[in-house]
């Protein structure tokens, strides 16, 4: 996983790691997601790649886009 930048410095984002159609993401708590393009769809999970690789935004948009939207709940 690589740590989240986090620059707006309110993030409940701990990590991410990134795969071709997927991106995981750890939140503070330790529970950590899968999104991928069946569970969230393309668009979703590039715009949360990149994001994620900006360090800026990806908890917000998270919460208005995707919340109930991951494939899986890996811990």
């Amino acid at each position: 996983m690589e740590r989240y930048k986090n620059l707006g410095g309110h993030s409940s984002v701990q990590a991410f790691e990134l795969g071709p159609d997927s991106i995981a993401v750890e939140f503070n708590d330790g529970a950590t997601y899968l999104y991928n393009y069946a569970s969230a769809g393309a668009t979703h999970v590039d715009h949360m790649k990149g994001l994620a690789l900006a360090g800026h935004g990806l908890n917000s948009y998270i919460i208005r886009c995707v919340m109930k939207a991951h494939a899986a709940r890996l811990r």
